[in-house]
């Protein structure tokens, strides 16, 4: 593979919650535009879809959902999108302002889409905020759905807050009956959303873990998330591991931040809320996929590092902003 050099961002638009993945020999690229962010989505087409053959040059390629009803709602997050028995599946979640969002799923003949909304996967009379799913196919074929949803509870030194779970799917397009797993519960300060927010009838010190992206190796499952506000220099990249993917999962983060993606004053602020994806060209070479705040943070635009993977952990020696060579 040839080398060239890039510099971040790598894709001028807002662009958030990038998730990057390979097909048909090139990449392509979903997120959370502006209008999905705020609930002015354009026209009839929902997440703004790109193509790239290295991971750096993109192209838009229009957007990838036909919209669906407009009675669940008209803010849409987090896409992601994964192949399984000759179709595309698109999982994300759908809502008002930030609350009372579901987790659906659509489904397509090939990764550009058309998605058409086929599914509900939680529902907000049960679940009264779903949000970030990440669907992840073991080694042994078996599909699980890792996401955020609420928690109120403080027990065991854990905070109030939206937080990680993972279920096992019984097929693409439903969840599995049976109990939700726990992969991580806020604890740490830095992991702090806001004091004093008023949430589901009470005023919580209220705490956020979202963006779940699952990784193996080493023997290990590594689930990188996004932590803090993602709104100012708080939000960051952090991680817990577990032996099996339902866990029981460990964390040992703790108060210095999170170790994978932090703000860099003056340079890189909030990175977060990642993909991870494999190079086409160079078989082991991992690339992490996230989104970061312009200079007057109008715009969360689309960043790129290499994965490194050791026995200790995921990390990437950033965020960068000079130019680093792909």
């Amino acid at each position: 593979m040839a080398r060239f050099n890039y510099c971040n961002p790598v894709h001028p638009n807002d662009f958030a919650d990038p998730f990057v993945w390979a097909a048909d020999g090139g990449y392509f690229a979903i997120g959370t535009g502006r209008g999905e962010a705020s609930g002015a989505a354009a026209g009839q087409g929902v997440f703004p879809l790109l193509t790239s053959s290295d991971l750096v040059h993109w192209q838009a390629s229009g957007r990838a959902l036909t919209r669906p009803d407009p009675a669940l709602g008209d803010t849409f997050w987090a896409p992601e999108v994964v192949a399984a028995d000759g179709r595309w599946y698109l999982y994300y979640s759908v809502g008002f302002a930030d609350r009372r969002h579901q987790l659906r799923v659509a489904v397509a003949p090939a990764p550009q889409g058309p998605y058409i909304d086929t599914a509900q996967l939680t529902d907000p009379e049960q679940v009264a905020f779903a949000i970030d799913p990440h669907p992840f196919r073991d080694e042994d074929g078996r599909w699980f759905l890792f996401h955020a949803r609420d928690f109120l509870d403080t027990t065991h030194g854990t905070r109030a807050g939206t937080a990680l779970v993972v279920q096992p799917l019984a097929t693409m397009t439903q969840l599995a009956p049976g109990p939700v797993h726990t992969v991580a519960r806020a604890r740490l300060d830095w992991q702090r959303f806001a004091a004093g927010r008023a949430m589901y009838g009470a005023t919580y010190d209220w705490h956020t873990l979202e963006g779940p992206c699952v990784v193996r190796a080493h023997g290990l499952y590594w689930c990188l998330y996004s932590g803090g506000n993602w709104q100012n220099d708080s939000y960051g990249v952090d991680f817990v591991s577990a032996t099996q993917v339902l866990g029981a999962w460990v964390d040992e983060g703790d108060d210095a931040g999170p170790r994978v993606l932090r703000t860099v004053p003056d340079r890189v602020i909030g990175p977060g809320h990642c993909s991870v994806v494999a190079s086409l060209g160079e078989p082991g070479r991992r690339f992490i996929v996230y989104h970061a705040w312009d200079a007057d943070g109008q715009a969360r635009r689309m960043c790129i590092d290499p994965l490194q993977l050791d026995a200790g952990g995921p990390g990437c020696g950033g965020p960068s902003w000079t130019p680093q060579v792909m």
